[in-house]
């Protein structure tokens, strides 16, 4: 699209979320007050994840890589790359059965209209502050305990430099899952990079391709875990881009 109708089409993701966030916000505000009531407001979260990604012209498609399910009853921290703010909505969209809590930068908050559910929905954490990375251990298990499921995109952000395929993974993710023998879910996201950058210049309604790429056991060893994990990914993000 032309730039133009790009700026068009990021004026109408303001406008989408703006109504959205009106009709379903106030229900997800109220019930998130309650730790036991958090199950039920995720169900309008979802409800405003598929609206703001079909509502931008996006669909997705899935291919198991794995012989592997997922188990609605287990509680699981989720991983993926990171390209694009529809991440969000569409991890809401691929779990159903497991309300998410997901680890993000505070500064997202700052977001007109997004923040106002995104800080609903996450442990936030300043990046730069070595006692808030420190911390979110301690709130994670908080989430946990209250029957949460973790979303960490173990990138720590995306990085100015579009041509990495994939940066290098921070400890986070895996610390959490060897500390709370919590199996990994790992999912790679392909197209979200060119059909929705963080650059609001860019982008196109389009579908993006979802790859499940299995579930790994907790272990004793964080390092192994990451390793693994970004193997993964980056095989997956190079054979399939």
């Amino acid at each position: 699209m032309g730039k133009i109708l790009n700026y068009l089409w990021r004026g109408w993701l303001i406008l989408l979320a703006f109504i959205l966030t009106v009709i379903l916000g106030i229900p997800v505000y109220i019930l998130s007050f309650n730790k036991k009531h958090y199950k039920y407001a995720y169900k309008f979260i979802r409800i405003w994840s598929y609206g703001m990604f079909y509502g931008m012209g996006l669909r997705y498609e899935i291919t198991n890589l794995s012989d592997q399910k997922i188990d609605k009853n287990q509680q699981y921290v989720i991983i993926s790359n990171h390209t694009s703010i529809m991440d969000i909505m569409l991890t809401c969209i691929l779990f159903p059965h497991h309300p998410l809590c997901f680890v993000g930068k505070k500064e997202l908050v700052k977001i007109p209209i997004f923040g106002t559910i995104y800080k609903r929905i996450c442990v936030m954490v300043d990046r730069g502050s070595a006692r808030s990375r420190a911390d979110v251990y301690r709130r994670c298990a908080e989430k946990m305990e209250e029957g949460n499921n973790i979303v960490i995109f173990p990138e720590g952000g995306v990085p100015d430099d579009t041509s990495i395929i994939l940066d290098e993974f921070k400890d986070g993710a895996f610390t959490l899952s060897s500390k709370h023998h919590s199996p990994i879910a790992i999912h790679t996201f392909v197209g979200l990079k060119e059909i929705f950058p963080f650059d609001n210049s860019k982008g196109y309604p389009g579908k993006v391709k979802v790859y499940f790429n299995g579930i790994l056991e907790p272990t004793d060893s964080p390092k192994e875990l990451k390793l693994s994990s970004f193997e993964t990914i980056k095989k997956t993000l190079t054979e399939q881009s």
